[in-house]
């Protein structure tokens, strides 16, 4: 019988690299405590309708990506392709207009898109969600933009680009939508099935397509930046102004739309050159109009997204640090089988002082547990006998340079903790 394997366009996530995550997710916290965002944890799967009218009919992630299924009350479920639905929907249901607004919420999670698999894109991935809701000020789109640079920077991320755009606001993204279907019209049969399908019920979508020619063809489309009303070209402005202030450089793009409808006024995404086609880090910007899609009052709100999978990929392709790499402190290893329950208590005492141990189980020689000692990247080996325990101490080896030494057993923390901390 085959050993049954993961499906297609999901994958473990090993020790050689589950570290580098959870170095990126420490990070995130820390930047997330400095700005004032308060953690949240979502639902991995929300009712159908939460996503379809949230995100929009017309999308790729509504249309071909969702993973929906019945429960066994035939209620439609679908496992969260995203988290600013899901972040609105806990805003509105937990009565948070109620606090001190705007409300700063952040998560981390894997979320689910049935898609082609490719480098830094998996069906299931894990996603960083940072959201602000109950302000419509151009400043806390700032704020949100200015969380990701530093983030990223933080991270030791660089060669990154910022790149902006507004999709304006239902008064004035009308008179666009008809400008671009003009444009778009003398240029239809050219299009993909899937633009062409877009063209009546929402061709703001074509801007999104990731089809080579179609892109091509959209190069030379109208921007919405010119057709923007007042209040819209005023917000796009001081977002764009503050981000000059604060030293972050940025790039006009006039087809940037992000791939989902709940978009309003800024859009933004961040992009390196380490992934190839697919080279956005980060993405987001405001959805003013997203809680009353959902049937809830108005509640403005801004945010993005980041995929774990990418900024670790482009972490690598850098060259940054990750901090700390695996590895025990102590190792602590049983000369001869008499000193088996002293070397068990041993361990015991040197994790209950919150310092990494571990040792073998399984009865090996000295010499092999040194090279366990040494596979786990231990910093130290305590070598407990027969000999060490009639002398009340213990032989410490550090594992660098092969020197050891006897260390009474009393002071045996101390010098251990002052060895670690060099």
């Amino acid at each position: 019988m085959d050993i049954i394997k993961a499906p297609r366009g999901v994958r473990d996530v090993l020790p050689d690299e589950s570290w580098k995550w959870a170095y990126v997710v420490e990070t995130a916290r820390k930047v997330a405590d400095a700005f004032g965002y308060d953690e949240v944890h979502l639902p991995i799967f929300e009712h159908t309708e939460l996503f379809s009218r949230g995100i929009g009919d017309s999308t790729d992630v509504v249309e071909k990506e969702m993973y929906t299924f019945k429960d066994r009350s035939g209620r439609s479920l679908t496992l969260r392709p995203e988290l600013t639905a899901s972040m609105v929907r806990c805003y509105l249901e937990h009565g948070m207009s109620k606090r001190v607004q705007p409300v700063k919420l952040w998560s981390v999670g894997p979320m689910f898109r049935y898609e082609r698999p490719q480098k830094g894109r998996y069906r299931q991935f894990w996603q960083l969600d940072v959201e602000a809701l109950g302000s419509g000020a151009p400043e806390v789109d700032l704020e949100i933009v200015t969380f990701a640079v530093y983030l990223f920077g933080t991270l030791g991320l660089s060669n990154l680009e910022v790149v902006v755009n507004s999709v304006g606001c239902p008064a004035c993204r009308p008179v666009y939508r008809e400008a671009l279907k003009e444009y778009v019209g003398s240029n239809y049969d050219e299009l993909c099935k899937t633009c062409q399908n877009r063209f009546e019920r929402n061709p703001l979508r074509i801007l999104d397509c990731k089809n080579e020619h179609c892109r091509e063809i959209m190069k030379e489309s109208p921007g919405m930046v010119g057709y923007l009303c007042d209040e819209c070209s005023e917000h796009f402005q001081k977002v764009k102004e503050g981000m000059s202030l604060l030293g972050i450089s940025y790039k006009e793009d006039k087809n940037l739309v992000r791939g989902l409808d709940y978009y309003t006024k800024t859009a933004f995404e961040v992009l390196s050159g380490e992934l190839g086609a697919q080279n956005a880090v980060c993405g987001g910007g405001r959805y003013d109009n997203l809680a009353e899609a959902i049937g809830g009052p108005h509640v403005p709100g801004v945010g993005f997204a980041a995929g774990i999978e990418r900024i670790v990929l482009t972490m690598e392709g850098q060259g940054c640090d990750f901090g700390r790499k695996p590895g025990i402190d102590v190792f602590v290893a049983i000369a001869d089988d008499s000193a088996r329950k002293a070397g068990l208590k041993l361990l015991y005492d040197i994790r209950r002082d919150k310092v990494s141990a571990d040792m073998d189980y399984s009865g090996k020689s000295l010499s092999s547990q040194l090279k366990m000692a040494s596979n786990k990247k231990a910093k130290l080996a305590c070598i407990l006998g027969s000999a060490e325990i009639q002398k009340g101490v213990v032989t410490v080896k550090d594992l660098a340079s092969g020197l050891q030494e006897e260390v009474h057993q009393n002071s045996l923390m101390n010098h251990i903790k002052q060895y670690i901390v060099r």
